[in-house]
């Protein structure tokens, strides 16, 4: 694997993890940094191309001062596909990454983007679906609430080390910033979402009490061409709780969505 850090804008360089060979597959993750997605970027290094950044602002890489907003994080990684002549992209995001994938979408006027997958994301709103505050919840809430097993992932803070703590505290001071107002959504993201004929999949932990398989529901049938899947025994990180059935899908939609004439 090969991490570099590429300049986007003159103030704002990303750090990205590049592994693999094969269609080019970006992969997002959510509030709680790249390590949530490690695993499978792993297991699509094996047959793709995985380009996996660390949004800026976590695990200590900066963010300036202007990029507030998830729309800005979305410009910034089409900048980057474009930049190294990327075509036949999958763009695959995890919760907060998911929403920063459908922005991309929406924006995505030199058609990079040919297919997308959506992990049990944030990013519409649905009036009979409210997002859970995750800020709200104390350790125990925020287990519950993402896990299928809660009992077995919970982490009690206390037997958390000082620097990890520190660095959790900074993600999740970002994440304000960029997701905290309006709380972890566009408003009018939903209804854009119609005119984006990349195939989307939409992937659902059954469990998951942070945003519902209902609000999941509602999220793929305003794409053009969107499906849902849900994924029994998981909850807000299907690929980590329920690994084999959440990468086989994947896996499906890797293969039945790559158009090679887009890589020319």
């Amino acid at each position: 694997m090969l991490t570099d850090a590429s300049a986007v804008y003159a103030d704002l360089s990303l750090t990205v993890s590049e592994a693999g060979a094969g269609r080019p597959v970006l992969i997002l993750h959510g509030g709680g940094g790249p390590a949530t997605v490690a695993g499978l970027a792993q297991h699509l290094s094996r047959t793709a191309r995985t380009l996996t950044p660390v949004h800026p602002g976590w695990d200590g890489t900066r963010r300036p001062a202007w990029l507030t907003g998830i729309d800005d994080l979305a410009l910034a990684y089409l900048h980057t596909l474009r930049e190294r002549r990327l075509r036949d992209v999958l763009v695959v995001g995890s919760s907060l990454g998911g929403w920063i994938a459908a922005e991309m979408a929406v924006r995505d006027s030199a058609g990079s983007i040919t297919g997308l997958v959506l992990i049990d994301a944030v990013g519409v709103e649905v009036e009979t679906e409210p997002i859970t505050d995750f800020f709200a919840l104390d350790a125990r809430g925020v287990a519950e609430h993402s896990w299928h097993d809660s009992d077995r992932y919970y982490v009690d803070p206390a037997d958390v080390p000082s620097e990890e703590l520190a660095r959790r505290q900074t993600n999740m001071a970002t994440m304000r910033i960029l997701a905290g107002d309006p709380y972890m959504r566009d408003p009018k993201l939903l209804r854009q979402l119609g005119r984006i004929q990349a195939p989307a999949l939409l992937l659902w932990g059954e469990s998951d009490r942070i945003v519902t398989p209902a609000y999941g529901a509602a999220y793929a049938e305003a794409f053009g061409n969107g499906r849902l899947e849900v994924i029994p025994e998981a909850g807000h990180l299907p690929h980590i709780e329920q690994p084999e059935p959440t990468f086989a899908l994947i896996d499906a939609h890797l293969r039945q969505t790559s158009n090679p004439l887009h890589q020319q």
